[in-house]
């Protein structure tokens, strides 16, 4: 689905955020992600949802068969962070970082992320009221996302 997003969503000199395909109860659901500098408005989210369930409806055979609901947003408050330019653009940024095992004592950690280099990142950390700085290699992470300090 990707491939089919990115042309209508770069037409608009937007960013493609993430495609996700998804069950929710008895529902699919086809989530877009889009962005830009500044943010992202209702109306051009519309605008990409009406060019992409055109493109997608004038498919054949129809790339997904069973039914389902599209749904194109903003990625919000807490943008995932996939690719590599997402990093860049999160460093001085408090990020949540969920690891395939264990560093330390957790899986998961929430931080400023300080440094980032091709093979790892530096996060910022408060363990039990001590700020410490993780390294963490980027191949360990699961996921990434901005997050919100509370």
């Amino acid at each position: 689905m990707t491939a089919l997003a990115q042309p209508i969503v770069a037409h608009h000199q937007f960013e493609l955020v993430d495609v996700e395909f998804v069950k929710e109860g008895k529902s699919w659901y086809l989530l877009v992600y889009i962005d830009k500098p500044g943010g992202i408005n209702i109306e051009e989210c519309a605008m990409v949802s009406d060019e992409l369930s055109e493109k997608l409806d004038s498919l054949d055979p129809d790339p997904i068969p069973q039914a389902y609901f599209l749904e194109v947003s903003s990625p919000g408050a807490e943008r995932p962070l996939k690719k590599p330019a997402d990093f860049e653009r999160a460093v001085g940024d408090y990020i949540h970082v969920s690891l395939y095992q264990k560093i330390g004592q957790s899986k998961v950690y929430e931080g400023t992320l300080e440094k980032l280099e091709a093979e790892s990142l530096d996060l910022k950390v408060n363990l039990k009221g001590r700020i410490k700085t993780l390294t963490i290699p980027r191949d360990a992470i699961a996921q990434a996302r901005l997050a919100v300090k509370f």
